[in-house]
């Protein structure tokens, strides 16, 4: 009988090079896949009582215009291979470059007629956050936010700890008189006096008018998600807390699971609303939770705790959420939410009511 070619130890190897180079081969196409991820992005301004006769065409152009504007910001981001969490940042900061929203210059002034800012962000690929409250000089709190997830050991940071860290790591800061804007000033001054006339104590429109005596503050505060080419989930929202706060009050904005979540196995959520009820009820996370050991959708998830869970607990307030396809929720039990998104088929929208 003849021998065979090759003998038993190169037929060995042969098979295990063959192997070896399938294994490559399918390595590299689900690299390639998750790389060419459909990216998509969405920002909200605050939900609350925000009736169309309180806006003018102008007004509502004016949020619109900023929105898109955050909007494509975080999308060109995205669309170069940046990552999720760069990309919130940069549309995070633009609403808070705007005096239109209640978070970095539009901030609202507390009793004593000062600054408190907060602001967070988490990386829903690796659960790192970082979180900054009551920072009065940080020109952007969302980068620094930011900085506290990329450079430091610690989740959240308050006060003068956070300026001082901030400062030490490069972070921009301004005169507190930046965010003194006149509108913010006569607001408080409303407020403090006990003015007849109602005023909208969060009111995020940047323009002074009466308000109904039935209708409800707005909630302001800005806040992002997104997903990027490689899969990735990132969440951030950035506040100036409510108008004519005292005592040090901090709000759900920068506690993470309460109004700010992202983990790649569910979902990134960003929440605006009324702090307190957003904190005891853990909205946020809930939703991701939801998700994960229900099994069910984005969907189901986000409608039930805004529309039926919080509605129920006579919590106020709505959030934008993203799930690791790229799909997007917006549901709020208030009149509005300032919000927009940019879908994974390049659809830009933006909306109020």
């Amino acid at each position: 009988m003849k021998a065979h070619p090759c003998g038993f130890a190169e037929l060995i190897l042969i098979t295990f090079i063959l192997l070896s180079s399938f294994s490559k081969n399918m390595f590299s196409q689900s690299t390639t896949q998750q790389v060419n991820h459909p990216v998509a992005i969405a920002v909200h301004g605050g939900a609350g009582a925000l009736k169309k006769l309180n806006l003018t065409p102008q007004q509502e152009q004016a949020y619109k215009d900023t929105m898109a504007v955050a909007l494509q910001s975080g999308y060109e981001v995205l669309q170069n291979g940046g990552t999720s969490v760069d990309a919130v940042v940069v549309a995070i900061k633009v609403m808070e470059d705007c005096t239109l929203f209640n978070a970095g210059r539009g901030s609202v002034l507390t009793h004593e007629g000062s600054i408190e800012m907060d602001a967070a962000i988490m990386n829903g690929k690796n659960l790192k956050a970082g979180a900054v409250t009551g920072v009065k000089t940080i020109k952007n709190p969302i980068t620094a936010a930011k900085k506290v997830l990329d450079s430091s050991k610690f989740v959240l940071l308050s006060g003068e700890g956070a300026e001082k860290f901030a400062r030490y790591q490069g972070i921009e800061t301004v005169d507190t008189s930046y965010f003194f804007t006149p509108y913010r000033q006569l607001q408080l001054q409303k407020v403090i006096v006990g003015d007849t006339t109602p005023l909208n104590l969060n009111d995020t429109t940047g323009m002074i008018r009466p308000a109904d005596k039935n209708e409800e503050d707005k909630f302001g505060t800005v806040g992002c998600v997104a997903i990027d080419r490689y899969g990735n989930l990132a969440a951030g929202t950035s506040t100036g807390g409510i108008v004519n706060k005292n005592f040090g009050r901090i709000g759900d904005s920068p506690l993470i699971g309460c109004g700010t979540y992202a983990n790649n196995k569910t979902c990134a959520v960003s929440c605006t609303g009324h702090g307190e009820d957003f904190i005891r009820n853990v909205v946020a996370y809930d939703i991701s939770a939801l998700m994960q050991y229900r099994i069910i959708s984005l969907h189901d998830a986000a409608n039930y705790v805004i529309k039926t869970k919080l509605t129920q607990k006579k919590g106020r307030g709505g959030c934008i959420a993203i799930d690791r396809s790229g799909h997007i929720e917006m549901p709020y039990n208030t009149e509005g939410m300032f919000r927009g998104y940019i879908t994974t088929h390049r659809q830009l929208k933006v909306m109020i009511y």
